[in-house]
């Protein structure tokens, strides 16, 4: 059957998400995705770009106020607050910009939506490309270009086999590799990669002249629940390794603009590792390494066996690093964007972090300097719900749970 005739007769059989109610999660649970859910037909989009196309799905539909497993991005049309709370943050935060001006000072300051995340264009969903500069950090991989496909891979052909090694062809993929319940690879069937990032040899098909990928994507597991508030606990994305090289992938000389040392030669000394498990606010280090994991600073922990990642993930997932952990560009930064500067986890602009016993806003009592022209509520979904008696009164900068000991 000629190529053409093959995916009109695919088309008769399924429909598209949007607007249908139709779950996501069968489309991304293994092999690739039924054409129907992006294209109207091969290779034109159901959206304006590969962004838009994306969002058609992954943004939280007006009226959607709980955080939805699959949501990256909040409609804000409907909602002044950004609230999806995955691991990766919320490109919400990107149409967010912020302007204060403290007492005694002649220039107002600011933080521009564009410097909290990545800039992903989606032009039917408000999205634009960042506009202060043309290329990756680092990079080569131009910015005007870049979308949700510049990182994740929309046919999903990566895969983990039964070796561990990721190749695009071998046994069918047979379901997600992201979960800590997902299933192991063996002769007979493969998993997804996580999150079905792209891997080596990988660039857009719609931009021939895009770097290609040199590194795989990283060995991490994801609880079945991610979307989430960490009110009542962490959620624990354990990142076995890789995260740092696979970034290197558009970033390839981020070692000339950041200024901390990432990947897996970046392992944390045993002093690090002692604070880490000790630090739990600023001027508590009371702490106990049972109990000392936080999801506002995450770290590789050095493994490839996905047995260890699963269990990490799961029940045991609070315990702190051990030897062989590493710091990565997700220790500080969300993989998406966040309500900061440099899509960083915490506002490292800021003195405190908690003022006063109070997420600190425009809407109570916070010096203007510290509440940065966001309200307390935003503040605090920053911190993905929190309870603010987690932190100190007066909270400082969350490098301290690695560099402040008492």
């Amino acid at each position: 059957m000629p190529r053409i005739a093959f995916c009109c007769v695919f088309f008769f059989f399924f429909v598209s998400c949007a607007g249908t109610g139709l779950s996501q999660e069968p489309f991304h649970n293994g092999g690739r995705g039924e054409c129907s859910q992006c294209h109207t037909e091969p290779p034109l989009l159901l959206g304006g770009d590969a962004g838009s196309t994306c969002l058609r799905c992954h943004q939280a539909q007006a009226g959607i106020t709980p955080a939805g497993q699959h949501y990256v991005a909040t409609d804000t049309a409907t909602f002044h607050v950004c609230v999806q709370l995955p691991p990766g943050g919320d490109f919400c935060w990107l149409k967010k910009n912020y302007s204060w001006q403290a007492a005694g000072e002649e220039q107002a300051q600011g933080s521009t939506g564009e410097s909290h995340g990545h800039n992903i264009v989606a032009v039917d969903y408000g999205y634009g490309p960042d506009s202060s500069s043309s290329f990756a950090p680092g990079g080569s991989y131009p910015v005007a270009s870049l979308t949700c496909i510049s990182c994740h891979d929309p046919h999903g052909n990566y895969r983990r086999l039964e070796s561990g090694m990721v190749a695009t062809e071998g046994p069918p993929i047979l379901a997600s590799g992201s979960y800590a319940e997902s299933p192991d690879p063996d002769a007979a069937g493969s998993v997804g990669v996580y999150r079905l990032l792209a891997g080596k040899g990988y660039r857009p098909k719609s931009l021939p002249g895009a770097p290609t990928f040199a590194w795989d994507p990283p060995l991490a597991v994801s609880p079945a629940q991610y979307n989430r508030a960490e009110a009542s606990g962490d959620t624990r994305v354990v990142y076995g390794s890789g995260m740092s090289e696979w970034c290197r992938n558009c970033h390839q000389g981020f070692e000339n603009f950041c200024q901390h040392p990432v990947g897996a030669d970046a392992l944390l000394p045993a002093a690090i590792i002692e604070n880490y498990n000790r630090y739990i606010a600023s001027g508590n280090f009371s702490g106990h390494y049972s109990t000392a994991y936080t999801s506002l600073v995450p770290y590789e922990v050095g493994e490839s066996d996905f047995s260890r990642l699963k269990m990490l993930a799961g029940s045991l997932g609070e315990s702190g690093p051990a030897a062989g952990v590493n710091v990565m560009c997700l220790t500080c930064h969300r993989a998406h964007a966040s309500g900061w500067d440099n899509m960083l986890r915490w506002n490292m602009q800021a003195e405190f972090l908690v003022y006063d016993g109070k997420f600190p806003g425009i809407d109570n009592s916070a010096p203007t300097q510290i509440a940065q022209g966001r309200t307390a509520e935003e503040t605090r979904k920053n911190f993905y719900d929190r309870l603010v008696s987690s932190f100190a009164s007066y909270q400082r900068s969350l490098c301290n749970k690695c560099h402040v000991h008492d």
